[in-house]
């Protein structure tokens, strides 16, 4: 029960002398959250503005999730997959999705900082995977940037009359000999987003928000008029001799697993949890809100269009446009059109607006250099990030068709809300309890330590081994529910509550390391069909039975009472704790290891440069390097202790 944690004793990171073992710890230690003490502690920086309400959320959240895919997924996923029951789907993925916004709402209001899922694994798992998540989502708002503009150009040509309608300028062009098809629409779009998400958090939301409005418009006249043909000629699509479920079940679910990447941008309103003026109460409400708005939305759309048309005679690339021109409203392609351009010029600006975020987050950690965590003192953003991003992203936009690298988008995402649903079962059941300090603040740590250490001995005085042993058996036994508390002793000794916290932390940790196993053998069995039967079945009981295991000992258990005071409480608390994390772990890994061998290619090359960076930048010049971990309750003790120190 010494003061300084187990790393620090013999030298550790306290001392900043690293060794070998202390080089893999390196990629666990788990950084503070931020706290009114930055400043203080001599790694301060220039705030972001503080300028977002709900409505802004909202206006970021469903114009990031929003984008023209609905347009044409509709006719894709009914054809191939759900038929009528499209709508069922969207729902399905929508209620998946809500776990992870549940699990994101949680860490966004006890952690707002920028950074998102990078922020929250570096808080609650560690250093290395932090970096992992954070490299991954760098690539995944890259190219889903790139790929974004790239489809606006097509869509601004057919309002204005045809593919060739564009000025010569802004139309696209092929490069004789080189087999590249430039862009200049897209990078020029790109450049404009960028010039408006320089100006300000507040200015650029209220263009998005504008945008976005005019395309929800478009959906809702989708709605409205939709549903009056749809009254009008009886819903032709749904009076089938095949019924409701042409594909079955199996179909359904499939179309709901293709449906799910449609909800996967409201984690950049979690990334802008810094400007955000009441982050407790308004990201939960902005999350929830938005995804809300965007389910409806779907469901209504696959309602109408579904209705429409018999799913088997749908245009896969014109759904919603051929619906309406199959009933003489050959004029509504251009409403549709027009809603399907503000949409990716929507979720442009949302594909945009998190990466400078991330950036600057990992420059503020020392992850990488420190021109990416610059702030403009006028317009409060990191507005060197920004133009870094929106320069890369207009150049692989003018460049490169990205389209064939979609999917790296969907690892990114569908990591980080892994990530996520891992932290948040970290944090119910082994929040952090070592916080890193600053090696400035030694001395006022060793004036804390000396009070607590020299006492610490006469606490286990006189206490035999054997003591321990059955303070251990009684710790097991109270953590399962096997045994009461005595009678004779309603309060548990310090030293044997201090034992059966460390023993139950202890069986937590275990427990979530072996769950997330189980979901990985479960997930990888069952999708690998072409395995042998009988491994492949042994090895799925196992993943089963590690997960149901795993599921029923942290129900079993009580949640660490140190939540309750984790990072900035009074926020959202994430419901039905463990079911609802182990479930979006679960979803999450299944459709991870369903994306394809070529994409985990591309996406393990640039994971692989991650690694080097890290290797040879990140880890060297880690803000936490230096660091010295002491007892989180201890933490403002010593704060006080070193402004005491000042003259």
């Amino acid at each position: 029960m010494g003061f300084l944690s187990d790393s620090q004793k013999g030298g550790g990171f306290g001392g900043g002398q690293c060794s070998v073992a202390c080089g893999f710890k390196g990629l666990i230690r788990r950084k503070q959250v931020d706290s009114i003490h930055a400043k203080f502690s001599g790694t301060g920086h220039h705030q972001l503005a503080k300028e977002l309400s709900v409505a802004h959320l909202i206006a970021i959240g469903v114009g990031s999730t929003i984008g023209a895919g609905v347009y044409i997924l509709v006719g894709t996923v009914a054809r191939e997959h759900s038929g009528p029951a499209l709508t069922l789907s969207f729902l399905i993925a929508g209620i998946a999705a809500a776990l992870s916004a549940f699990c994101y709402a949680e860490l966004a209001s006890r952690c707002p900082s920028a950074g998102s899922a990078y922020h929250y694994s570096y808080i609650c798992v560690g250093e290395g995977v932090a970096w992992l998540i954070g490299w991954a989502l760098i690539l995944e708002y890259t190219i889903g940037g790139s790929a974004v503009a790239r489809g606006i150009s097509p869509n601004l040509a057919l309002l204005f009359g045809g593919a060739d309608s564009l000025p010569a300028f802004l139309a696209r062009h092929s490069l004789p000999g080189l087999d590249v098809v430039i862009d200049p629409c897209a990078a020029l779009l790109v450049f404009v987003v960028t010039g408006l998400l320089c100006v300000g958090i507040k200015e650029s939301t209220l263009a998005q928000a504008i945008v976005t409005t005019a395309n929800v418009c478009a959906m809702i006249f989708v709605i409205i008029v939709g549903g009056y043909l749809g009254f009008k000629t009886g819903w032709a699509g749904y009076e089938l001799p095949v019924g409701y479920f042409p594909f079955g079940g199996d179909g359904m679910l499939a179309g709901a697993a293709t449906v799910f990447f449609a909800y996967i941008g409201f984690d950049s309103v979690a990334s802008t949890a810094e400007e955000v003026k009441h982050p407790q109460r308004d990201l939960p409400l902005g999350i929830g809100a938005a995804l809300s708005i965007c389910c409806t939305l779907y469901m209504l759309v696959s309602i109408v269009i579904v209705g429409l048309v018999p799913y088997y005679a749908m245009d896969p690339d014109t759904p919603i446009s051929s619906a309406f021109a199959s009933h003489g409203m050959q004029w509504a392609a251009y409403i549709i059109t027009a809603g399907a351009t503000t949409a990716l010029c929507s979720t442009l600006m949302g594909s945009i607006l998190p990466q400078p975020r991330i950036l600057m987050a990992m420059a503020r950690d020392g992850l990488l250099p420190s021109f990416f965590s610059d702030v403009n003192k006028h317009t409060q953003v990191p507005v060197k990030s920004t133009i870094l991003t929106g320069i890369v992203a207009a150049t692989l936009a003018f460049f490169m068709d990205v389209e064939q690298l979609a999917g790296m988008v969907s690892v990114g995402t569908l990591l980080a809300f892994t990530m996520v649903a891992i932290s948040v079962l970290i944090l119910r059941y082994v929040p952090p309890d070592e916080v890193p300090l600053p090696s400035s603040l030694q001395e006022s740590i060793d004036t804390v330590s000396s009070r607590y250490n020299s006492g610490s001995s006469h606490e286990i005085e006189g206490e035999s081994p054997k003591d321990h042993i059955e303070s251990y058996k009684e710790s097991i036994q109270l953590l399962l529910g096997r045994a009461d508390k005595p009678v004779a002793h309603p309060l548990i000794p310090k030293q044997e509550a201090w034992m059966l916290n460390k023993n139950r932390r202890k069986i937590a940790g275990w427990t979530i390391m072996c769950t997330c196993i189980g979901v990985l053998l479960l997930t990888s069995s069952a999708s690998s069909v072409g395995l042998p039967s009988f491994f492949r079945f042994t090895v799925c009981g196992l993943g089963g039975l590690l997960l149901l295991s795993g599921f029923v000992v942290l129900t079993c258990i009580e949640q660490d009472d140190a939540r309750h005071s984790f990072g900035h409480t009074g926020g959202f608390i994430c419901p039905f704790v463990p079911l609802l994390p182990i479930t979006c772990i679960l979803i999450n890994v299944y459709l991870l290891i369903n994306l394809g061998a070529s994409t985990w290619i591309r996406v393990s090359i640039w994971l692989s440069i991650g690694v080097l960076v890290y290797a040879f930048y990140g880890r060297t010049h880690s803000s936490l390097r230096d660091a010295v971990y002491v007892p989180a309750a201890h933490v403002e003790e010593i704060y006080r202790s070193s402004e005491n120190s000042l003259p």
